[in-house]
């Protein structure tokens, strides 16, 4: 895991990029939690089919969409 900072702000333009960023840090949890690529690629073919833990994976990106939705004001002042 790199120790270079990826996430400089919460504050997006846009919902759109908002979601962006969400999907982004997730994907990075990811990452941290499983660093291993191998690993990460023969787990993907397994929950690509895997419609519970497709779902499961959207709750995680809703979560982090919800953080950055917060940080943003809910982009009311935009």
């Amino acid at each position: 895991m790199s120790n270079e900072p990826w996430l400089k702000s919460l504050i997006t333009d846009t919902p759109q990029e908002g979601r962006e960023l969400a999907i982004l840090m997730a994907r990075k949890t990811i990452g941290a939690i499983q660093s291993d690529p191998e690993i990460k690629k023969a787990l993907r073919e397994k929950y690509a089919t895997d419609s519970a833990q497709l779902i499961a994976s959207a709750e995680v990106v809703a979560i982090e969409f919800r953080t950055v939705a917060e940080a943003n004001n809910y982009w009311r002042d935009k």
